[in-house]
């Protein structure tokens, strides 16, 4: 690739660097690299969200709003929805979401476009990199192509193409963006050399891979193995409750031996946008190649199977204090995918409520850190916990282990709790995942 000197100017902080998507991924990316010294322009196609950001307002908890704000008011951080100010970047990290369609195959519509835009507007000298979680072999089977086909512009000579998936974990205040090292694989030893350059600007290590396929193969493995793991442990938490073994206490012993062990934890099943939906994508790409990851596809089905195993143990706990389904009032704790952040994504709540809906109960949610959830359109009524608003409530069904929740009060105060996640004190009330009846 031409722009033989972009490691350098890297190195310097002398380069401008657009971020495409300004989302979970895009706007903490945006801020890393504008707190590295580097000149930086957020794009996005929403209006609303470019409009927030280009006044200092985040909307991403982990972007404090008076950090974003200290750096676009220094003129470090721009937003903008123009398009056109890619040609201007000597970096561009396309951030976009990489979500499912309705038949839980890829959607890479996002990434497209981003492309396409790129494409349009791709000069000698540049440097692309995708960090979008995606299947192997999209940055070199289907954005390269397009990037030389609609510019002219070659990757072997003229611009340079990586892939280096996101790491970012919300709400994780142990490991922020610096303390993750990132995996980048490219087209071209010079890319990979511009590559790592940047990145070593906003993290401590970069390890660089033999191309973008390993790369993208390398954030397929993370969260699948995080997948498969997750559903040992919620396979052996049915058993468990079978055989009248509290599956909280087996883990916890098990996790004493210092090595050939790794704890995970059950729960009412898997959310958020990296653990469902990654596996899909290299289960979808080795359908494509021929081959089955039937291992990987088993790991999927028992954890989408979790919420009704979670609403079968509502009923088991209703039905043991002669009270129907139909018409119960039912609180969910926590709808948040995990603990202590905002981000609903692809709850296990969502089908919680859905099927408990179905069956006809009456349902509201508490959740410290969201304000309003709605289900298939249909909002889901907010309530307060306390000794008095427990009253009305059958059934209590904890989804998320939010820390400042008073699961004692629920013990106290509901005549079922069915616990998910083994942090509500056992009182013959509770009906615990893994545990049965206490």
């Amino acid at each position: 690739m031409t722009g033989a000197d972009l490691p350098l100017r890297f190195r310097n902080r002398q380069a401008a660097v657009g971020i495409v998507g300004v989302g979970y991924v895009g706007l903490p990316t945006a801020v890393a690299f504008a707190q590295a010294g580097y000149a930086v322009t957020a794009l996005d196609t929403d209006a609303a969200k470019v409009l927030q950001v280009g006044r200092g307002v985040s909307h991403i908890r982990d972007v404090p709003s008076h950090q974003l704000a200290g750096l676009v008011e220094s003129g470090r951080l721009r937003a903008s929805d123009d398009m056109n100010l890619l040609r201007a970047m000597d970096a561009v990290l396309i951030c976009v979401p990489t979500p499912l369609n309705k038949q839980h195959t890829p959607d890479l519509s996002f990434v497209l476009a981003a492309c396409q835009a790129l494409a349009a507007r791709l000069r000698r000298g540049q440097l692309a990199i995708l960090e979008s979680t995606t299947y192997p072999g999209t940055t070199e089977d289907v954005i390269l192509p397009m990037l030389e086909e609609a510019s002219g512009l070659s990757a072997a000579r003229d611009f340079g193409l990586a892939f280096c998936a996101e790491r970012i974990d919300p709400g994780n205040t142990t490991y922020g963006v610096r303390d993750i090292p990132r995996v980048l694989g490219a087209t071209s030893r010079e890319a990979a050399e511009a590559a790592r350059e940047l990145y070593l600007s906003v993290v401590d290590a970069v390890y660089v891979v033999s191309s973008p396929r390993a790369a993208e193969m390398t954030k397929l493995l993370e969260n699948t193995f995080r997948n498969v793991n997750i559903a040992l442990v919620n396979e052996l938490a049915t058993v468990c409750d079978t055989l009248g073994v509290n599956v909280w206490e087996v883990v916890d012993a098990a996790a004493t031996k210092p090595f050939g062990f790794m704890s995970f934890r059950p729960g009412p099943g898997v959310g958020g946008h990296c653990i469902p939906v990654d596996p899909l994508y290299l289960t979808w790409r080795a359908r494509e190649a021929g081959t089955e990851l039937r291992f990987v596809e088993l790991a999927t089905q028992v954890n989408a199977a979790m919420p009704r195993h979670v609403v079968n143990l509502v009923i088991r706990g209703l039905n043991a204090r002669s009270r129907a389904v139909r018409g119960a009032r039912v609180l969910v704790v926590g709808v948040a995918y995990k603990p202590d952040i905002d981000d609903v994504r692809e709850s296990p709540a969502q089908a919680v409520i859905a099927d408990l809906r179905a069956l006809g109960a009456e349902l509201c949610y508490t959740d410290p850190h969201v304000g309003h959830y709605e289900v298939d359109g249909t909002p889901v009524e907010s309530m307060t916990l306390s000794p008095g608003s427990l009253r009305r409530i059958d059934c209590a069904v904890v989804i998320t282990a939010h820390s400042g929740v008073d699961y004692a009060l629920l013990s106290r105060h509901c005549p079922v709790v069915v616990d998910a996640r083994g942090v509500v004190p056992r009182s013959p009330a509770v009906v615990a995942l893994g545990g049965g009846t206490s």
